[in-house]
């Protein structure tokens, strides 16, 4: 059994359909890559995982640990063992970096957590989460409240973009300590070297999954742009 199974997943939105017929399997303690340009689905198969407002699947079933959560709300995924690192991370004004790598059921120690995603604990520990920080510097710290709390399945919204995006290496340093601790991730991301650190990757192409298979094999299909959806033009720009 799959510790997360997605079985033929659409989802539309403004009367469109944004992802179509996504099925998908992740097993305990894998890191699965999953690649795409921007635009083709990518954060909202994130968000439907994770059960955010407003994101509900139009037809389909999403299992977790034999468990059906389409219903489930995002704080009842939290507590089966799914996070998620959001492509742009909250700010917490009036919330301490070290307050927020202590909620909930801490594994991790906050300083451990720091140094692993290239941070020095003293110089942050008792900052706040708000706007004094970088964009670069609240990513390292969600992904340090991520391993923090070692969750079953960890979701890995990597930016497209900005100055701050974390180096292949940090993320490797994560995606180590996560699959350490016997914890899954689905790594989202459009950087074939940061999928080729995956044990599986997938593409997704205008809001379908059009491959799966080794890293290598799937990096080589995006690199040629060309997919059974698209046919190598560009996937549609306004999908979320």
């Amino acid at each position: 059994m799959s510790l997360l199974e997605l079985r033929d997943i659409t989802y539309a939105a403004n009367g469109r359909d944004i992802l179509t017929g996504v099925t998908l399997a992740i097993e305990a303690g894998e890191v699965h890559a999953l690649l795409g340009t921007n635009g083709t689905g990518k954060s909202t198969l994130a968000s439907l995982i994770m059960g955010c407002h407003g994101y509900h699947p139009v037809s389909g079933e999403i299992f977790f640990a034999g468990t059906l959560i389409n219903d489930l709300k995002i704080h009842e995924r939290a507590r089966l063992g799914i996070s998620m690192a959001w492509q742009e991370p909250a700010r917490f004004e009036g919330l301490r970096v070290r307050d927020y790598l202590t909620l909930g059921s801490v594994i991790e120690e906050p300083e451990a957590a720091l140094h692993l995603v290239g941070l020095e604990p003293s110089r942050y520990l008792d900052r706040m989460v708000d706007r004094s920080l970088s964009g670069g510097e609240r990513k390292r710290i969600e992904l340090a409240s991520v391993l923090a709390l070692q969750p079953k399945l960890a979701i890995l919204d990597e930016p497209d973009s900005g100055i701050d995006m974390l180096s292949t290496d940090d993320i490797i340093r994560v995606l180590d300590r996560l699959r350490s601790r016997g914890g899954a991730v689905l790594l989202i991301t459009h950087r074939d070297e940061i999928a080729a650190a995956a044990d599986r990757a997938s593409q997704i192409c205008g809001g379908k999954i059009v491959s799966t298979g080794s890293p290598s094999q799937v990096a080589a299909g995006f690199k040629s742009r060309k997919c059974i959806s698209c046919d190598g033009e560009v996937c549609n720009d306004e999908r979320i």
